[in-house]
């Protein structure tokens, strides 16, 4: 681990340390207000005392605690020499930066800690430049039809490579069988959806418009919340424009389509060229697990004894949280409480009109219809929110046969899976005719 990273991890774990004292602070404090509240004036006396007692050790044990885990990442740190091996140089390494940054990954980039990670293209376990010169050699094989792969929570691109050692990866199929380029992407899956949709949309305009070829095709294949970072890429991309600020600098897309001149620019012309969607296990109507913390965390809330817990549940991530309704915009969340129970769902994002849209879904029943399938699904989202249904029997906005099931398997099995990919080759190879949503 370089440096850097150490005291990156340091702060993250001195944080979390102080949270503990925390935690016990509430929860003494709110015994302590009962048994006082029991003895009534008689014990008012003691109880100024306590507390203040309270106040100055808790607070010192608080302060202690988290300073001197932070110190001892500092000495370590001081230790490890600059040109040490990154801590995303090995497998493990990576998956642990993946799982930190989908866990507290907004707050690793609010405090600009090393350990958050920024939105990259990957080839070979390596960021990858988006110059023409850097693409060229990244890519000696670039043709005109793209694969993006985009993961989900918790994930980084390492994770379309799940069971490689028993079924050839996804990307590698389609390369090898219908002349798709794989491109894989990474991002920090702890920030809110809406923010890696326009991260996700400005990578692709600067990928397709340096690519070695023109680009002729481009599918967007995406993983749990990977499949709705691709949907807001794709709201952003082709409902925006581009500003620049006064230095001529790019800057994040926004509703203005004009320049600091009020020159008019164009949008980016890469979401025409998407032909294909391909959405797997995506909650577009969000996801039970968060949805069942959000209620959590409000019954935690509730009693002072318990409110320690809620705070640490209130902890995770914007990413996680838009997973609970399907968050695909800033408006979803802006001037929202995040943590509150009966909040109500994302808003309606239209589908690309230039292309088609597929869905994707598990469940650990051989039958979708069985209760434990029901139930459950594929452990992490239901078969109607992968579906984009809010209810049963609701009406498919596309054809029947863009959706797809599949029996005894989870929400991981649909990163690596021969039934899928058959499934995808089959969608992909016969270049369907467009299928506008029904209206």
């Amino acid at each position: 681990m370089r440096p850097e990273e150490v005291t990156g991890l340091g702060t993250l774990a001195g944080d979390a340390t102080a949270g503990v004292a925390l935690q016990a602070r509430d929860m003494h404090e709110a015994i302590a207000r009962r048994v006082f509240a029991s003895l009534g004036r008689t014990g008012a006396p003691v109880e100024l005392v306590h507390d203040r007692i309270a106040s100055l050790a808790y607070d010192g044990a608080r302060g202690l605690s988290g300073g001197l885990v932070r110190m001892s990442s500092h000495a370590i740190a001081a230790t490890r020499s600059t040109g040490a091996a990154p801590l995303e140089s090995s497998t493990f390494g990576r998956l642990a930066l993946g799982a930190l940054n989908g866990v507290w990954g907004d707050r690793l980039q609010r405090q600009r800690n090393a350990l958050a990670l920024t939105m990259t293209l990957r080839r070979g376990g390596r960021d990858v430049g988006l110059g023409p010169g850097e693409l060229a050699r990244a890519y000696p094989d670039a043709t005109p039809k793209l694969a993006v792969f985009v993961h989900g929570l918790c994930q980084i691109d390492d994770a379309w490579k799940l069971g490689a050692e028993r079924h050839i990866p996804y990307g590698t199929r389609l390369q090898s069988e219908l002349g798709f380029t794989p491109l894989y992407v990474r991002y920090n899956s702890g920030r809110h959806i809406s923010e890696n949709g326009r991260l996700l949309a400005r990578l692709l305009d600067d990928a397709t418009q340096s690519w070695p070829v023109e680009v002729a095709e481009i599918a967007l294949i995406g993983h749990s919340m990977g499949g709705l970072v691709s949907r807001s890429a794709c709201h952003y991309a082709s409902t925006a424009g581009e500003r620049t600020d006064p230095a001529g600098q790019r800057t994040d897309r926004g509703d203005e389509q004009t320049d600091t001149a009020g020159a008019r620019i164009p949008p980016p012309a890469w979401p025409a060229k998407v032909r294909h969607v391909f959405t797997l296990g995506s909650p577009h109507w969000g996801a039970p697990l968060e949805k069942a913390a959000t209620a959590a965390t409000g019954a935690l809330a509730r009693l002072p004894e318990t409110r320690g817990f809620a705070r640490v549940l209130k902890a995770r991530s914007s990413g996680i949280k838009d997973l609970g309704h399907g968050y695909l915009v800033d408006e979803d969340w802006l001037d929202q409480d995040p943590d509150a129970f009966m909040q109500q769902a994302g808003s309606v994002i239209p589908f690309l009109d230039c292309a088609n849209h597929y869905f994707v879904c598990a469940t650990v029943s051989r039958d979708a219809n069985a209760p434990l399938g029901r139930i459950v699904g594929d452990l992490l989202v239901l078969r109607e929110s992968a579906w984009g249904k809010k209810r049963r029997g609701e009406r498919m906005q596309f054809p029947v046969d863009h959706y797809r099931h599949v029996g005894e398997a989870n929400h991981f099995d649909l990163l690596n899976h021969p039934a899928i990919y058959d499934q995808l080759r089959g969608w992909l190879a016969p270049a369907p005719a467009l299928a506008a949503p029904a209206s």
